[in-house]
Order: C-alpha cells, then sequence, then structure tokens
C-alpha cells in the first residue's frame, strides 16, 4: 500500500458498529487491490477515556472527543458516521459542507426532513457520499441482483422480505437508546426494516411506492439502564417507556407492478439475525437468508430450487478473499463497502447507495408509520 496515495478516515463512534467499520478499514488493504489507502487516523467520542481504549484496541491512530473537532481536521478526508440516527444529519451535512466525503450509518437519518437535508448537502458538495446498508455487499445478495438485471428471474411478481431477531424478548432486557424514538427514530422498523427495504429495491431494481401496515410494541416499559438512572453498577428498579415499535408488518406495492410483504420484528424468539428475501418472477425465483449466507437458492421456469454455494472467485467480491467452499461472514459486507467507496472516491464515480436512495428508504418508512397509524390504510410513498 505504500506506493499509493494515502486518504485519512475519521470515525465517530466505537460501539457495536464502529468496531465492524473498524475491521473493515483495517483489513480492506489487505485483500483487495485499491487506487486509495485508507489511513485510520481519528476516532472520536464523547468520553475522553473510552474513546482512547477504543482508539488502542480498534487501530485508531488518535482521538477527539468533539465530532466537529474532527470534521476540521486536515488529516481527515472521509468522515465514517456510526452513531445513533439523531447525529447522522448534523454530522453528515457539516462534514458535506467542510468538502470532506461521507459514508454513514443507515437509516440516513431519523425523519424525512433530516435526510432530504443531507441529500441537498450532498448534492452541493464537492465530497462522495453514501449510506450504509451493508447487506449489499453480500456475495449472494449481488448475484442474486446480477440474476434478475440478466432477466433469469423475467417479469418480477412477488417479493417477501423478512428480518427476524430476538434480542429484546427479555422484559428485563434495560431501555438502551435503540428503543427510544428520539434516538432512534423507529424500533425494528428503521433498525432492521429499512435494511429489507433497500435489499428488496435493490436486487429488483423496483421502488415501493405504496404501503399498508401495522406496527406493535410489545413490551411498553423497560428497566432503566444502570448508567441512565444515575445509579452507578448496582441497578435500578426505575423503568422508562419504550417509545419505538418492536415489529413492523406491512404489504407493499413496487414501481414494476410487482406486489411485496415485509416483515421486521426483533421479538422472533430464536432468530438471531434471520434476514430473508423470495422473489418470484414469470420466468424463475430466488431465495435468500442471511443465517446461511453463502447460499442463494435459484429456480429456473419451476423447476425446483438449485442451491448455489456463492464462493467462486466469479461471483461478486469473493476472488478476493478464499478458495471455492471458504465462507465469508458479516465483517466481510462491511469490507466490501468500504472497498467499493474508495473505489467511487478515487474514480470520481458516485458511490451507491446514495444519500438519495438512502432518502428513498426513509419515505418508506414514513409510508409504513402513516399507515400504521392510521389503521393500515394505504399510503402512498412520497417522492
Amino acid at each position: 500500500m505504500s506506493d499509493r496515495t494515502t486518504i485519512g478516515v475519521g470515525m465517530v463512534g466505537y460501539a457495536f458498529m464502529g468496531r465492524v467499520h473498524s475491521q473493515a478499514w483495517r483489513s480492506v488493504g489487505a485483500f483487495f487491490d485499491l487506487p486509495l489507502a485508507p489511513r485510520m487516523a481519528v476516532l472520536a467520542g464523547r468520553s475522553k477515556e473510552r474513546t482512547e481504549t477504543a482508539a488502542a484496541q480498534l487501530g485508531w491512530d488518535a482521538v477527539e472527543t468533539d465530532w466537529r473537532e474532527l470534521v476540521k481536521r486536515d488529516d481527515v478526508q472521509i468522515v465514517d458516521i456510526c452513531t445513533p440516527g439523531d447525529s447522522h444529519a448534523e454530522i453528515a451535512v457539516a462534514a458535506l459542507e467542510a468538502g470532506k466525503h461521507v459514508l454513514c450509518e443507515k437509516p440516513l437519518a431519523n425523519t424525512v426532513a433530516e435526510a432530504e437535508a443531507m441529500v441537498r448537502a450532498a448534492a452541493a458538495a464537492p465530497g462522495k457520499s453514501m449510506v450504509a446498508f451493508n447487506y449489499r455487499r453480500v456475495p449472494a445478495v449481488a448475484l442474486a441482483r446480477r440474476y434478475v438485471e440478466e432477466g433469469r428471474l423475467g417479469e418480477i411478481r412477488h417479493v417477501r422480505a423478512q428480518y427476524l431477531q430476538d434480542w429484546i424478548v427479555d422484559p428485563e432486557f434495560p431501555l438502551v437508546w435503540r428503543l427510544q424514538k428520539d434516538k432512534a427514530g423507529a424500533g425494528a422498523l428503521g433498525d432492521i426494516g429499512s435494511h429489507i427495504v433497500d435489499a428488496a429495491q435493490f436486487i429488483t431494481g423496483q421502488n415501493v411506492v405504496g404501503v399498508s401496515a401495522l406496527t406493535e410494541t410489545f413490551i411498553k416499559e423497560r428497566p432503566l439502564a444502570a448508567e441512565s438512572a444515575g445509579l452507578g453498577a448496582t441497578g435500578t428498579s426505575a423503568t422508562g417507556q419504550v417509545t419505538v415499535d418492536d415489529a413492523a408488518l406491512f404489504i407493499g406495492r413496487l414501481s414494476g407492478g410487482a406486489v411485496a410483504s415485509f416483515e421486521a420484528t426483533r421479538f422472533a424468539t430464536g432468530r438471531k439475525n434471520a434476514m430473508r428475501i423470495e422473489i418470484n418472477g414469470s420466468h424463475g425465483s430466488l431465495a435468500f437468508d442471511f443465517e446461511a449466507m453463502n447460499e442463494l437458492w435459484f429456480s429456473a421456469g419451476g423447476g425446483g430450487f438449485e442451491r448455489i454455494l456463492v464462493t467462486e472467485p466469479d461471483h461478486p467480491y469473493v476472488g478476493a478473499w478464499w478458495p471455492p467452499g471458504h465462507g465469508l461472514g458479516y465483517e466481510h459486507t462491511f469490507t466490501h463497502e468500504v472497498r467499493d467507496f474508495l473505489e467511487a472516491v478515487a474514480t470520481g464515480a458516485d458511490p451507491t447507495p446514495s444519500f438519495a436512495d438512502g432518502l428513498r428508504v426513509q419515505r418508506v418508512l414514513a409510508a409504513v408509520e402513516q399507515s400504521a397509524a392510521e389503521g393500515s390504510r394505504y399510503t402512498n410513498v412520497e417522492d
């Protein structure tokens, strides 16, 4: 990497998403022939002690306790946003106005208005911007898109998409930020439902244009985390209100005429990360489940489903990694993501999914919330 131009990366946030993004920035140059060599320049977090500990563990050179200082730094050309959704818009707009390239975690924002502001800033800025829907970079999902583009499925008629988790089934699980609307924007709908909306649109090449929805919050109060209650590590019996959905179900119509069903829940007991999609067309069908992420199931002409092990060198992204049959994992999707982003920055191409793509998903989420609030009434997705 020494003969390539170095580009400085500054990341805001170091929790779960920060860890996987750090892994991607560390490993991408070891497996892909890149036009730019990323340098993990700065990590930003509110606590100096915790940020310094995270930086040492994850491989960042320096720390800041104010993201605004990170954005100002001359050694940062890319700003990677791994914070809760309530801060995405402010950080992204400031970074774009400062001439930085921006990679932002999904969903793009907490509201349509915030997402629109981010799209306007991206359009006016010299830097490149991308929203991090990492499941587009699963080799099997990218192969599914290729099959649709090649016409192997014919006319797309049905889409069925699910994202099933169970990590908050326990009513004693504390009131973390993902369960608070002011920080997360939405619950299962925004956190994991956004992924299946984007995946459906990405694979089919069609947009969701209308929905009929319902949402449910099964556990309406949860214990406050000890630090939130201000009682130290001894715990507390205080509770707080859950202000987001636990589950969202909706049917939809796509721009090309297909009909679709979506289900996102964090209460599917026994399901850990079952992100699933099946697409039926006039000539064939395909099916994918992330819990078997190296497999794509394909049916041609109604002849039954064939299992494709997506580990061959000619499959998307896979040629950079291991011999055939040696599967990839969750972390590789983020490595593919930053690889594609660096390629776009180096060549001047517009990376995808763009902030405009993120806004399109945000509008679907808003239509789902509106439909659910109005009693499952069919709601058009606003352009």
